[in-house]
């Protein structure tokens, strides 16, 4: 459960394989996230073919601690690790950039994250203050990407207070910029922040999986890559995928197995998968 979604999905788990059954997402967009949870966990159940009582363990993750038919709870940064590392094995960081934040990690070879930071800016490095942007020009949220590919002179947003930053994209509407420029403008601000949150946590050549609902935005990938490019030492790639929106509940899905077997190994748990 995030901040602007809720997303599931339904794994089987057996002899080392990970067989990817079901998946379904559900925007909030101020609804009750309790009863979406159920709505979607319900919907992926009908998707893959089974029943509550097929399931052998229900994890949760980011803010789904709360959740009532959860089994168990897994922190929301192991969980993205896990879940990037799952959709490209050959992940070294990985970038969450969600609603409300963005969050840097770097792992180990055995996928345990080793050093990670936040943003600590307000929310004009966030989804949400794109949407907000979005709505403000006239286009749909899923047109920001693309729009911003075919920038030719982008104007950067300048202010980390996203109030500010509103403002300043209504002086250059006025000025007559471009929806393209302005929207590469503010990729390449965010991009600039989330760069120099990379590098602050160690990263240098490692692959950079993108996970959460911004992964999708090709604009700011592009912007993220531009800006890399500009750091010295510093030659990542980045790489997204168009399951990224699923990486944490992807890593819960596999954490919750692997939590699962070890209480069945242990006679914890009556019921074996």
């Amino acid at each position: 459960m995030g901040t602007g979604a809720v997303k599931v999905v339904i794994f089987r788990v057996e002899d080392g394989k990970e067989e990817w059954l079901a998946r379904c997402t559900l925007r909030i967009r101020q609804r009750d996230p309790m009863q979406l949870s159920r709505e979607a966990f319900d919907q992926a159940l009908e998707d893959a073919g089974l029943t509550e009582d097929d399931i052998d363990y229900v994890a949760t993750t980011g803010e789904g601690e709360a959740i009532p038919f959860h089994t168990g709870h897994f922190y929301s940064m192991t969980s993205h690790a896990r879940g990037a590392r799952f959709l490209n094995p050959k992940t070294g960081a990985i970038l969450d950039c969600g609603a409300l934040h963005g969050r840097a990690m770097i792992t180990d070879d055995k996928g345990k994250v080793t050093n990670y930071k936040m943003t600590s800016q307000c929310a004009s490095g966030s989804g949400q203050f794109l949407e907000n942007i979005a709505r403000y020009l006239g286009i749909a949220q899923d047109e920001i990407g693309s729009l911003s590919l075919k920038a030719d002179d982008p104007e950067e947003v300048s202010s980390i207070c996203a109030v500010l930053a509103e403002t300043d994209v209504i002086n250059m509407v006025s000025r007559g910029i471009t929806a393209p420029n302005i929207l590469k403008g503010i990729h390449l601000s965010m991009a600039s922040r989330l760069a120099r949150l990379l590098k602050s946590i160690g990263v240098t050549n490692d692959l950079i999986m993108m996970t959460g609902g911004l992964a999708q935005d090709e604009g700011l990938c592009q912007a993220l890559r531009e800006q890399l490019a500009k750091m010295k030492g510093v030659e990542a790639e980045v790489a997204n995928d168009p399951n990224s929106i699923y990486a944490g509940a992807i890593g819960a899905a596999l954490w919750g197995a692997f939590r699962h077997e070890k209480l069945v190994t242990s006679g914890q748990m009556l019921k074996a998968s």
